[in-house]
């Protein structure tokens, strides 16, 4: 990919995000927090996730 045709996606991109309305926006960003599996589970699988389950068994 040539500079000049990244430079051109990037401009694209950027006037398609500037033209959606600002209520749009924050909607897919909540979408997107939402639907966002916990840091925890990203950097260790789901091993935190079956301790949890198991401790809150065990109670």
């Amino acid at each position: 990919m040539k500079t000049n045709d990244y430079v051109k996606y990037m401009t694209q991109q950027f006037v398609k995000y500037i033209d959606t309305p600002r209520d749009e926006r924050k909607e897919r960003k909540e979408v997107r927090k939402e639907t966002k599996t916990p840091v925890s589970q990203q950097l260790f699988g789901i091993l935190p996730y079956g301790f949890r389950l198991w401790l809150k068994r065990k109670k």
